[in-house]
């Protein structure tokens, strides 16, 4: 995959060095092998003798599907992300300036090419095995708007390590309001006329809709730090489940272990019942075989001592004869 260098606008590597390396690489792993790869390279960094890498790459959230396609985007599409953060650029510029024509030409690029790119992110997550939804794709999306709203929404994106999806804000920042056009050189001024209570109440209506669209933005901007903490903690919830399912299959291996210990130590006290049982026959066996020879043994020695005095008795019966 290319690498990308440079900021404002420009596409950048968020910084060099092995731990870096594995947080790029977390950041394009599928959402689904997330856990697993970060553990993985966590325990590598933590034998090598790396503790402080091995925190950060623990520390690493994995991304929503939508958050992974569009870091997937941004990495592997890098020329098509220069031009969009140039475009993001440009839009902020038109509207600062109020340059009315150029908005229109470039809101008509926006739409173009957002929904360019976020059928590239859709092409991009199924070849790697990741079928967007029609709401991951809407978020996709809504992330490509905000980060040409926004430019902290454009280094975020352009860094490649998105945990949630962005989204876009409801207008541009105040501060890029335009400036109001100046008046034509050969325009008389004209004179000014004292109206005391109708500027009053000018100035009091215009405070108070400044009043407004501040509890407004102030309001727009509470509501997405808590979508964010939401999709942080369904971010967590999905690493939690994962972690879970995994423990189950350990365990459930484990439990199959042990039965298949359980039935071995059954089967090896079933033989070491029989083979006692044939040893006790054995040695039964044994100790009659072992009476049979101490009588027979016996009844040799009687007949023999019988066939020894037959002998003696006629060889004195020659002699006297």
């Amino acid at each position: 995959m290319r690498r990308r260098s440079g900021q404002d606008g420009k596409t950048g590597s968020p910084g060099t060095g092995p731990v870096e390396s594995v947080l790029d690489e977390l950041y394009t792993t599928p959402p689904s092998g997330f856990v697993s790869r970060r553990e993985e390279r966590a325990a590598a960094a933590r034998t090598d003798g790396r503790k402080e890498d091995a925190r950060l790459i623990h520390a690493a959230r994995r991304p929503t599907l939508a958050a992974w396609a569009a870091n997937l985007l941004a990495r592997s599409q890098p020329e098509e992300s220069r031009r969009f953060l140039e475009l993001g650029q440009s839009l902020r510029e038109a509207h600062r300036t109020l340059d009315a024509a150029g908005l229109r030409e470039l809101s008509a690029q926006r739409r173009r090419i957002v929904a360019a790119l976020s059928r590239q992110a859709a092409e991009l997550a199924d070849e790697a095995g990741q079928r967007l939804s029609q709401g991951a794709q809407r978020e996709v999306e809504s992330t490509l708007r905000a980060v040409l709203a926004d430019q902290d929404a454009a280094d975020r994106w352009s860094g490649g390590r998105l945990e949630v999806s962005l989204t876009p804000p409801s207008e541009f920042p105040s501060d890029t309001s335009p400036a109001a056009p100046a008046t034509p050189a050969s325009a008389p001024a004209p004179a000014p006329r004292k109206e005391p209570a109708r500027t009053g109440a000018k100035d009091e209506l215009a405070e108070r809709r400044r009043k407004r669209q501040e509890d407004l933005a102030r309001a727009e901007q509470e509501a997405e730090r808590a979508a964010e903490r939401l999709r942080d903690a369904q971010a967590r919830q999905a690493d939690a489940e994962t972690l879970l399912r995994r423990t189950d299959e350990e365990h459930d291996r484990a439990h199959e272990a042990v039965s298949a210990a359980e039935d071995e130590l059954r089967a090896a006290r079933e033989d070491l019942d029989r083979t006692g049982r044939e040893r006790r026959d054995a040695e039964e066996a044994a100790r009659t075989a072992r009476k049979a020879v101490t009588g027979a043994e016996r009844e040799a020695r009687t007949a023999a001592r019988r066939v020894d005095r037959l002998v003696t008795r006629a060889g004195q019966r020659d002699t006297s004869g």
